[in-house]
């Protein structure tokens, strides 16, 4: 896929990231193959998806119906279903501003377990359920859009879906109606897609990076993601030589993992050891000083703590990448 708008970035970025990951072993990658579709994609539908990892954050039941319009999958039997989107459109949103749509009107999202370089999509099974792929059939792009950030990636099952800046693009098969976006901030993980394949957010979701940094009146200085949501650490995990999560199957239902953020998108936190790397299960996770982080699904809103000691073995995180409040070890 073309990265025309990234390279320059890319680059600057590729050194950082050297840089940190030295401290704690390298970042083993993943590979997706992905192109420019231009103004449209090749013929052929997109098909269902096989099982796999993508439940983390979905929010709804594979039940859920999808969007009107959208049709069944022809490939495997997991229910996933998908649409050619037509041309896309920029709509105004009142709370979100500009996102993109397709010919219909409905809401295209994106995924933060995903990722753009390279192109991959990690919902699969009943996650591509309830978040339809968007297929890279017939697409073209609409009046605003940048035609160079419009790509497609090669699913498990050989389909195509449609990137936008190289990220995946999904539908929500709750969004009943033309302009809903009820899959913004689902799990802390969906969002709508912006026109330029960031993510759509709100005001106050704007005015926080991706990792900053909160003084709460019980804990003190402890690390907080996007949203404003509290970060934890789990005593099993490990953080050298490399990063290794133990956390998986149900405990990521309640503790899900914070996704990679970019080194210059924090504030206030330790860089030294700041680094994502490639679990077990293939989903890449963002580490503080080389420890694994998750949010607490029992955190309803932000600045809430309530994941603070849960087992003895879960606990808020300093800026330094240190345990907040745990035993001496």
């Amino acid at each position: 896929m073309k990265t025309t708008w990234r390279s320059a970035s890319l680059a600057a970025g590729t050194v950082a990231v050297l840089a940190l990951t030295t401290a704690c072993g390298s970042e083993s990658g993943t590979s997706a193959s992905s192109q420019n579709v231009g103004a449209t994609a090749p013929a052929g539908g997109i098909a269902g998806v096989g099982g796999g990892y993508g439940g983390v954050g979905a929010g709804a039941s594979a039940s859920a119906s999808a969007p009107a319009g959208v049709g069944a999958g022809t490939g495997t039997d997991t229910g996933a279903q998908s649409t050619d989107a037509g041309e896309l459109a920029i709509s105004a949103n009142a709370e979100l501003g500009k996102i993109l749509t397709d010919s219909a009107g409905k809401t295209l999202y994106r995924f933060d377990a995903d990722t753009a370089e390279p192109p991959k999509s990690n919902c699969e099974g009943d996650c591509a359920t309830t978040w339809p792929p968007v297929s890279a059939d017939d697409i073209s792009a609409g009046d605003g859009i940048d035609k160079s950030l419009l790509g497609e990636t090669t699913r498990p099952d050989g389909s195509k879906q449609l990137t936008v800046g190289g990220w995946p693009a999904y539908y929500y098969a709750k969004d009943a109606n033309p302009g809903d976006t009820t899959g913004q901030g689902v799990g802390n993980k969906w969002f709508a897609l912006a026109p330029d394949g960031k993510k759509a957010k709100t005001e106050s979701q704007s005015a926080l990076a991706g990792l900053s940094v909160r003084k709460d009146p019980k804990l003190g200085d402890i690390v907080v993601d996007k949203n404003g949501m509290t970060v934890y650490r789990f005593l099993k995990d490990k953080a050298w030589p490399k990063p290794v999560s133990n956390c998986n199957g149900a405990c990521l239902e309640k503790w899900p993992v914070v996704a990679p953020v970019e080194a210059n998108d924090t504030e206030g936190v330790q860089k030294k050891g700041l680094m994502s790397f490639t679990r077990g299960d293939g989903v890449k996770q963002q580490t503080v000083n080389c420890s694994p982080i998750y949010t607490f699904t029992g955190d309803k809103a932000a600045g809430d703590t309530n994941g603070q000691g849960v087992g003895g073995t879960w606990y808020a995180v300093a800026p330094d990448g240190k345990l907040v409040g745990a035993p001496a070890q």
